[in-house]
Parts: C-alpha cells; sequence; structure tokens
C-alpha cells in the first residue's frame, strides 16, 4: 500500500479541532482507504451506506448514532442527505462523546446540504488520487500516463490500467451522475468530457462545444460546471491587475487526473503520448495539478492578456504572491512574458519548473527548478 503521510496528518489536525470532518473528493480516489486507517470497517462505528447492512442500522439514525463514542465514520453519505441534520444534533452535545469523520462523492447536493445543516461545525478536506510525492519520482512516466487514481496507477499491465478507467468513467456517467438529478443523457455527457479534453491547457469558450452538440452555451456552462463540481476539471480562473492593459477573463480548463485526458483522447501508451499534439499541454496541466497538491495554495489563478503576456499559474499562499511556468524545453530563459508578470502582478518570486535536473537562476525574482522537486513531501519553491 502506498502510504499518504500529509493527507493522514491533514485528517488528524482536522478531526483534533473539528466536530465534524468531510473528506470529499471523487470516487475511487482512496477516501475509503484512508478512513479504515482510523475505524476498521468491521466496527460498530463505521457505516457504508452503499451496504445494505449499513442502511438497515442507519434506518433510525439518531438511534443509532447517538450511544456511540469515539470516532465514528460514514461513508458516501450523499446517499443520505437526512443525516445531515441529525448530525448537527449529535456534534451539538457537551460533552461531545463522538466526533464524526464523514465521506462523499464531491457533489454540489452534498456541499450544499453540509454547508446548511453543519455551518460552524464542520472542516471539509478535499483529496484527490496519488500526488508525485507519494509515489516517488522514479514512477513520474507511469503517474504521468496512467493517471493518480489508485486502481489506475496500481495496475498490473497497461491494459488492465486502461480497462479500469473505461470502466470508471462508464461506471461514473451512468450511475453516479444520475443520482445528481442533472437530466442529461449519459451519451451526451461523454460526448462533452471527450470534446473537453481536447480543450485541456486551452482558454474556455462556450460556443464551438455547444454548435458541436447542437446544445445551448448555458448548457455546455452547466456541464462544465458539473465536472468541475465533481472534481474531474479544474477551472482556472483568470487574475485581473489593474492595469491598462487587455486581459482574458475566461477561465482555463484543464483534467485533474491525467489518465483520464489520456483515456479520453485515445492516447494508450508512452510512445503515443509523446508524439500527441496535447503533449505540451498535457504535461502542463499535470505539473498544475501536482502543484495544488504539494503547496495547498489558498487561491490559484492563471493570467494573460490581449497582448500575448501570460503566466500558467498564479498561486497565493501565506500572503504571498508566487508566479509559476511550466516549460517543457531543456533549458528555460526569460521571457518578455515573464517580464510582464513581475512588472504588472507584483510577485514575490516566479518559478519556471522545468524537466531537468539542476535548479539555476535566470535573475534576482526568477529561479529555475527541476519538476522533481514536487516529489518531495511539503516542498519549498521559493
Amino acid at each position: 500500500m502506498i502510504k499518504r503521510p500529509d493527507v493522514m496528518s491533514s485528517i488528524r489536525r482536522a478531526l483534533k479541532r473539528s466536530r465534524v470532518t468531510a473528506l470529499i473528493g471523487p470516487r475511487q480516489c482512496g477516501k475509503t482507504t484512508l478512513a479504515r486507517q482510523f475505524v476498521p470497517v468491521d466496527s460498530p462505528n463505521y457505516f457504508d451506506l452503499e451496504d445494505s447492512t449499513s442502511l438497515a442500522r442507519l434506518e433510525e439514525p439518531m438511534n443509532a448514532l447517538s450511544n456511540l463514542k469515539g470516532l465514528v465514520v460514514i461513508d458516501e453519505i450523499q446517499r443520505r442527505p437526512h443525516l445531515f441534520p441529525v448530525l448537527r444534533v449529535l456534534a451539538d452535545r457537551k460533552p461531545l462523546p463522538a466526533r464524526f469523520l464523514i465521506l462523499g462523492s464531491a457533489s454540489p447536493h452534498l456541499l450544499r446540504q453540509s454547508s446548511e445543516s453543519l455551518a460552524g461545525r464542520l472542516e471539509t478536506l478535499p483529496i484527490s488520487g496519488f500526488s508525485l510525492a507519494e509515489v516517488g519520482i522514479k514512477f513520474h512516466a507511469h503517474h504521468w500516463l496512467w493517471g493518480g487514481f489508485p486502481l489506475s496507477f496500481l495496475a498490473r499491465t497497461e491494459s488492465d490500467s486502461l480497462a479500469w478507467r473505461r470502466h470508471f468513467i462508464q461506471t461514473f456517467l451512468e450511475r453516479d451522475l444520475p443520482l445528481m438529478n442533472i437530466g442529461t443523457q449519459a451519451s451526451t455527457l461523454l460526448r462533452f468530457w471527450t470534446m473537453l479534453a481536447h480543450y485541456h491547457g486551452q482558454i474556455w469558450n462556450a460556443s464551438e462545444p455547444a454548435r458541436s452538440l447542437g446544445a445551448g452555451e448555458s448548457s455546455v456552462r452547466r456541464y462544465l460546471d458539473l465536472l468541475s463540481s465533481v472534481f474531474m476539471v479544474r477551472q482556472l480562473q483568470p487574475w485581473h491587475a489593474s492595469i491598462k492593459k487587455r486581459q482574458v477573463k475566461a477561465p482555463k480548463v484543464y483534467f485533474r487526473d491525467s489518465g483520464l485526458l489520456h483515456y479520453l483522447l485515445g492516447i494508450r501508451s508512452e510512445k503515443e503520448l509523446l508524439s500527441h499534439p496535447k503533449y505540451g499541454a498535457s504535461w502542463e496541466g499535470y505539473i498544475i495539478e501536482e502543484i495544488h497538491k504539494a503547496l495547498e495554495p489558498e487561491e490559484s489563478y492563471f493570467w494573460a492578456t490581449h497582448g500575448g503576456a501570460e503566466l500558467d499559474l498564479l498561486i497565493v499562499k501565506n500572503g504571498h504572491k508566487l508566479g509559476i511556468e511550466c516549460k517543457r524545453s531543456d533549458a528555460p530563459r526569460f521571457t518578455p512574458s515573464m517580464r510582464a508578470a513581475l512588472d504588472d502582478l507584483e510577485l514575490s518570486h516566479l518559478i519556471v519548473v522545468y524537466p531537468g535536473s539542476r535548479r539555476y537562476s535566470l535573475s534576482k525574482q526568477v529561479t529555475v527548478i527541476p519538476f522533481n522537486e514536487l516529489a518531495k513531501h511539503k516542498p519549498s519553491l521559493f
């Protein structure tokens, strides 16, 4: 089993300070495996709402939960939203005999229910699949190609990993999304999701996919927001600086898991990836996701002007604005875009991530670092 020390530490801290902790992320990203390290599945304090026995035990939830002590785990809680008001009552008891760790595949319904019923009582921890720091730099190529979902990454063969991703997408579209009552056919969403793969790393424009699907722009925006809300897609919003230059105002779109991106692009091997037109965009998105996992920024954006200046990523962390460029080149150089970003955005520092092995400076404020530094736990990029 691949250890996830940073995630485990975050969960432990949250459990100590919060009455209810929600571990939120896409299906199959490892939430249940993490929770079972705190409470074993055969414990009376563990409820899996996809299991008929647990559902039977929770027919009268107040009676089932009120006498439990210690840590109580409720898995797939989005399947029983009526439990949130019950948890609010149980979390307000003094003294507090039990704390709750709830797990759920992110959905607008789940987040709305939890925020309304458990306001001031709930701490939410979003998680994703394995990070580069967790799998190790030795497995970088494997991790990039197959993605970070545990069962995809740990598959014995390339064909096994592909089969898992195909089944994941099918199940996600045919079983999980209908639970959200979105009223759209799985085939339409699959076409949109496949189309979206070709927009990976690009500025979003709803008009072209709307025409291709024969749908309105408001519908395709809703599809995009849906995939974002369940952690399949990241919409990186634009940063607007107070400058005279005309700036891009639409978001950029990135797949959060490179393995799903490659599957929907028809990429089946490392050789196909290295020769694919989306090769550079795939690597950029992969690095952007690893930076989010490693640094856990408070805010993140991209920046671009209509004059051609751009910055791949701008993150806010501990009051500092850090600019990040992803360059798939042997020896990145100082560019006019970097100068414009430094001048216009008042960055604390600008980092250029590249696939080399040596760290070096381009100026006092610009440092080039090898991507393998992202494989360190809690890396310092300043």
